[in-house]
């Protein structure tokens, strides 16, 4: 796990300073969101999803698989954006107010340490069918599914690109 601050970016905050940020808004009552994910090639659905989670509390924490970890669950291929870009794209959206970057395959570990009032997933799951649904119930957290009905994928953003453009893109751009 990540707990040290590698890029400068102003949102970027250590897994130890996020729970110290968590600690100082329970202080005054507030709700803290946690929502996570690779966000490698962001798309509307990312901002729909993100956007929805933001507006479950008075604060949203996203966590953002490293490139080892986004390596290691999609694919040698993967990422497309190198975990600097997709941090700074992420650190432009106004829904977003802190992130943390980690190198663990699940967020299980930042979960524990974090204990968010509600963990926000994607459309492509369901309350029953979260991977994190155990530790949600042993911790007490509430799990909210975000954004609009899943229509694409980066994974979809990447195979249009493929098709439409194959190896002209690359020939296109030099």
């Amino acid at each position: 796990m990540l707990t040290t601050k590698r890029y400068p970016f102003r949102k970027l905050v250590t897994l130890e300073e996020a729970v110290e940020i968590r600690e100082q808004l329970r202080k005054q009552n507030k709700r803290v969101v946690f929502a996570n994910g690779c966000f490698d090639v962001l798309h509307g659905g990312h901002i729909s999803y993100l956007t929805d989670a933001r507006n479950q509390g008075d604060c949203l924490i996203v966590g953002v698989n490293s490139d080892a970890s986004e390596r290691a669950l999609k694919g040698p291929s993967r990422p497309i954006y190198n975990e600097a870009a997709r941090l700074e794209i992420l650190d432009a959206l106004r829904c977003v107010d802190y992130l943390i970057l980690f190198d663990d395959l699940t967020v299980e570990p930042l979960l524990r340490a974090l204990r968010p009032d509600v963990h926000a997933k994607g459309t492509d799951y369901t309350k029953e069918t979260v991977p994190e649904r155990a530790i949600a119930i042993e911790l007490g957290f509430e799990t909210y599914i975000a954004g609009a009905p899943k229509e694409n994928s980066s994974r979809d953003v990447i195979s249009t690109v493929l098709e439409r453009f194959g190896s002209s893109a690359q020939k296109n751009d030099e």
